[in-house]
């Protein structure tokens, strides 16, 4: 049984486009994406489209993924400035409404049985309310996580949201392949999981791809936020005056 597992894909088409090419001529049996398909980046409706369309796919609600679907919290929390606000806006616009039932769908935890082994998907921790999430906790250790994901019939967990990669054993094995699509260099992340008999193996992967089109794509369809994202989930790494070329 082999499984891949890939996470905040975050509207980032070409990074979207390379894992799954890479991951077709892989071969899998399922695919899980751990939340956050949408918004940072500026191609919200294709990556839904191609998301939706790829064989074997499951998935779990992110926060953004849940902004859309129910809307953003009210009053406005002091953490989401009035710029994130626009862009959050913006990305829903650009998404068809009849999108909300199906994304509505996703659960907040997925929990599967492989080969004798018991695996729990979820975005990141769950709050008291069961439709929100824990704050976000920077460096994790094993036991930040075991009060997080307190699921006491799995010994895998595979989890999103904070977007560096992490692999740390406690109480159960906590997997973040990375985000997908927010990288300070231009690289794009997933797991493969191999199970049999009661055994498994993990591969972390990272896979480059051609960010001209991303950045491009921001520029030209004016994302909101575009230059706050461009340092906070990028590096920094484009040139604030590229856009003036094109």
């Amino acid at each position: 049984m082999r499984i891949i597992v890939i996470t905040d894909a975050h509207a980032n088409l070409p990074a979207l486009k390379t894992v799954l090419k890479e991951i077709t001529k892989l071969g899998y049996d399922a695919i899980f994406h751990t939340g956050d398909a949408i918004a940072i980046g500026p191609h919200p409706a294709e990556c839904l489209d191609l998301l939706l369309n790829t064989p074997r796919i499951q998935f779990v609600v992110g926060n953004h993924d849940s902004y859309f679907v129910y809307g953003l919290p009210k009053p406005q929390p002091v953490c989401m400035s009035d710029g994130e606000v626009q862009h959050q806006l913006w990305t829903h616009a650009q998404l068809l409404p009849q999108l909300r039932s199906i994304l509505a769908r996703w659960p907040y935890v997925l929990e599967h049985e492989f080969e004798g082994v018991r695996v729990t998907f979820a975005h990141y921790g769950i709050a008291e309310s069961g439709h929100d999430f824990v704050s976000t906790v920077t460096n994790p250790t094993a036991a930040d996580l075991n009060e997080m994901f307190p699921f006491p019939d799995s010994s895998l967990v595979f989890y999103g949201h904070e977007h560096s990669s992490s692999d740390i054993q406690g109480n159960k094995r906590y997997v973040n392949p990375g985000s997908l699509g927010c990288s300070k260099n231009a690289v794009t992340r997933y797991c493969v999981a191999e199970f049999a008999r009661g055994w498994y193996a993990i591969e972390h992967h990272a896979v480059a791809y051609d960010d001209v089109e991303l950045y491009e794509s921001f520029e030209r369809r004016n994302v909101p936020e575009r230059h706050f994202i461009h340092q906070t989930f990028f590096g920094g790494r484009f040139p604030i005056d590229w856009g003036k070329a094109i």
